[in-house]
């Protein structure tokens, strides 16, 4: 048997662009031979730099709802294992999104029972020892793409096997069966030529969750 191509999958669960992307990656794992490996990245840690930039309701929305989730997620991977968090990501932004609940201390906790974790991890919602760790997370993910894109980054296979990464793919609703399989085709058909960067047009419709 071969083995599975990897799929390195940064996300913030905040994100509810990220969150349709890893509905689509997961489609993607029961039509083609891949395995998704996941990892924390942070939109208040990225926007840091240019905070004072930004429309103030997004700003807002960085200061206020976005480090809580994050601490926790990047503690209960520190303290039980990058194993877990496929699975309290799908139970968190399940709640974040499909159910309309938004990033909030009881969805996450709500998410933190579901998937078994102690609800002691909620203790790291103000504050974490694990900073270092949820940065250095960022980092890697968004040092694959640079500084002037956001969540979610995915990294595949290209050229003699190397990883490339992208920003993205951005895509609503999420796609399906053999449109799943199709986007994924096309992601390692771009990965695979050297120097391609992009391909962009302008978003015209928010995120559809109703196929999810």
């Amino acid at each position: 048997m071969s083995e599975k191509t990897p799929v390195d999958f940064w996300f913030d669960p905040l994100c509810p662009w990220a969150w349709m992307t890893s509905r689509w990656v997961l489609e993607v794992e029961k039509v083609r031979d891949i395995e998704v490996r996941w990892h924390l990245m942070s939109l208040a840690v990225l926007n840091e730099p240019k905070l004072d930039e930004l429309p103030e309701e997004y700003r807002e929305l960085l200061e206020t709802k976005a480090w809580g989730p994050v601490r926790v997620v990047i503690a209960a991977q520190q303290e039980h294992g990058a194993k877990v968090l496929g699975d309290l990501y799908t139970a968190l932004g399940t709640r974040f999104h499909n159910q309309g609940e938004g990033p909030t201390k009881e969805a996450v906790a709500a998410a933190l029972d579901e998937v078994g974790l102690p609800a002691s991890l909620l203790d790291h919602w103000d504050s974490t020892p694990y900073e270092a760790e949820l940065r250095a997370s960022h980092k890697e993910g968004i040092e694959k793409v640079g500084q002037d894109v956001g969540t979610p980054v995915i990294a595949v296979p290209g050229a003699d096997g190397e990883q490339i990464a992208f920003f993205g793919p951005v895509v609503t609703p999420a796609p399906k069966g053999e449109e799943a399989a199709k986007l994924w085709d096309g992601t390692l058909l771009v990965a695979s030529v050297p120097g391609f960067y992009e391909i962009k047009r302008s978003r015209s419709q928010g995120p559809d969750f109703s196929n999810l």
